[in-house]
């Protein structure tokens, strides 16, 4: 019985390279994180914010090239060696803190401060359970899918609308969907690692929880945050 025992318990050198493997995804999304929070305070600091979001292309380029980025490397980046991958993210990350730099002048900075420790902690509860569960979470995939194009849709539908019940609704949704997307990827980070053991996923899968975290931060902010005149 004891041998069966042993003979089931996966090899030491794999939960190493699995702790390994889940330390560089969780500390490339931290930098990815850090990046953008650099980027965006220099921006707004040194007074760049207002050349960006006077309007005219410029302002459109900031906005839309995030999505020409993931584009790019949806349909280009899969075969991508670490490196590439390495170098692709923190310029991704940085072109983020661009656009990003808008959440200063909006919000206070109390409301960001709380509105981050919100995210942190929910973020972390999520990751923790999507690695720690034994429910398979392979089938929220579709469901969430679905759910993140219904956000979108609705979040550019809102911007002809203006209602703010509208919008409430779209952040207490949007909370629950990257909430959920977050469980899953990680989930799903564990499960392909030990199928494939490549350690290029730590990467992937940080862009994944990087824009999960980015995206639950600022449905968390639209929420609670108000306005940097009150602060």
């Amino acid at each position: 019985m004891a041998i069966l025992q042993a003979s089931l318990q996966p090899p030491p050198q794999t939960d190493e390279g699995l702790r390994n493997f889940f330390l560089s995804m969780y500390n490339h999304t931290a930098g990815g994180l850090g990046v953008s929070a650099l980027v965006a305070y220099l921006v707004y600091s040194t007074g760049f914010y207002s050349a960006i979001f006077s309007g005219g292309l410029f302002m459109w380029l900031v906005f839309l090239a995030p999505l020409g980025m993931i584009l790019y490397y949806s349909f280009k980046g899969q075969d991508w060696d670490l490196p590439a991958l390495r170098s692709f993210y923190y310029a991704f990350t940085a072109v983020m803190g661009l656009s990003l730099s808008s959440i200063l002048a909006i919000y206070s900075a109390t409301s960001i401060v709380e509105a981050f420790l919100t995210t942190g902690l929910t973020f972390g509860f999520a990751s923790l359970y999507g690695y720690t569960t034994k429910k398979d979470l392979s089938g929220w995939g579709s469901l969430l899918l679905v759910g993140l194009v219904g956000i979108i849709i609705a979040s550019v539908l809102n911007i002809f609308l203006a209602s703010s019940v509208f919008g409430l609704v779209i952040s207490i949704v949007g909370i629950v969907i990257f909430l959920g997307l977050t469980a899953y990827d990680t989930q799903q980070a564990r499960d392909i690692y030990y199928e494939t053991g490549d350690s290029r996923y730590g990467i992937k899968f940080a862009l994944n929880l990087y824009l999960n975290f980015i995206n639950l931060f600022q449905m968390i902010l639209s929420l609670t945050g108000y306005s940097s005149n009150t602060d």
